[in-house]
């Protein structure tokens, strides 16, 4: 059987019980180690943090094994019990459906326990969650390549007055152009988009598509380790918002849609001050 355990979004301690029991009862365990990272991953001492806890070694599956190497997670389920652990939810990345897919036309059981994401604790800031247009992903600009299909997107949720939830991009154990060219196996040092990166790349797609969807005065939130107990919610302008320091990664940043007077009410509480150290998670 295989099993795909969301771990929630802060340490170790928010998996919930019936993913702990699962995990406890499988033979291997991985974990995946691209499309997000829990609070703690960026240490040293994070994965035996989670192999203390659940009794048992843990492997890292990273985007190579994951899309190039499924077939031997595949085959080990065919065999025994597997758990396949992702940060925040199992369905939060399309990589996640294609190996259920994959497995349940091998006819291999699949168990998913569901746990905290991005996609709903973005509310903790206020604005409500049906009020959320399409979830969009803004990649680093290269010199060579500056994508802005997002753009579109964000202009059909602001025509509808809905916010928009922007992942900022992960790169992790990506080739280098060089050993691209070269066929060595080179990886580029991880990195991590920052909100400030962010409003800048949006800022630079608006200023090519000039309609007018958003501008530096259009209200944001700014999230950065978002479920963990040093998270830092700040709103404000994104000519304000890019003058922030959100520190150590994971960041998000939404774009504000029309409001209801209990969401401007609740935002209050994360305006951007002259002090931004204020503004944690806490409610």
């Amino acid at each position: 059987m295989l099993y795909i355990i969301g771990l929630g979004l802060g340490d170790e301690r928010d998996i919930t019980l019936r993913g702990l029991e699962a995990v406890k009862k499988c033979d291997k365990v991985y974990i995946e180690a691209y499309t997000s990272l829990l609070s703690f991953g960026l240490s040293t001492d994070g994965l035996s943090t989670l192999e203390k806890l659940y009794g048992k070694p843990i492997t890292l599956a990273d985007r190579e094994m994951v899309e190039e190497k499924a077939d031997k997670i595949l085959s080990e389920s065919q065999e025994s019990n597997v758990a396949f652990l992702v940060v925040g939810d199992p369905f939060g990345a399309t990589t996640h459906t294609d190996l259920v897919v994959r497995a349940k036309k091998l006819g291999i059981q699949v168990k998913a326990v569901h746990n905290a994401s991005v996609m709903n604790a973005v509310g903790i800031c206020g604005l409500q969650l049906y009020r959320f247009g399409e979830t969009v992903s803004i990649p680093f600009f290269t010199e060579t390549w500056r994508p802005g299909s997002f753009y579109e997107k964000i202009k059909r949720n602001h025509s509808l007055g809905l916010h928009t939830l922007c992942l900022l991009d992960i790169r992790v154990k990506e080739p280098s152009l060089e050993s691209l060219c070269s066929g060595k196996k080179l990886y580029e040092p991880p990195r991590y988009m920052t909100v400030n990166t962010a409003i800048e790349q949006l800022l630079e797609v608006e200023l090519l598509q000039g309609e007018s969807v958003y501008n530096e005065d259009t209200l944001c939130v700014g999230f950065a380790r978002l479920g963990s107990e040093d998270q830092m919610i700040v709103a404000g302008t994104m000519r304000q918002l890019q003058m922030v320091d959100f520190g150590a990664p994971l960041h998000c940043l939404v774009i504000v849609g029309e409001t209801h007077p209990v969401e401007e009410e609740m935002l209050d509480f994360y305006r951007l001050t002259d002090d931004v150290t204020q503004h944690t998670g806490n409610v």
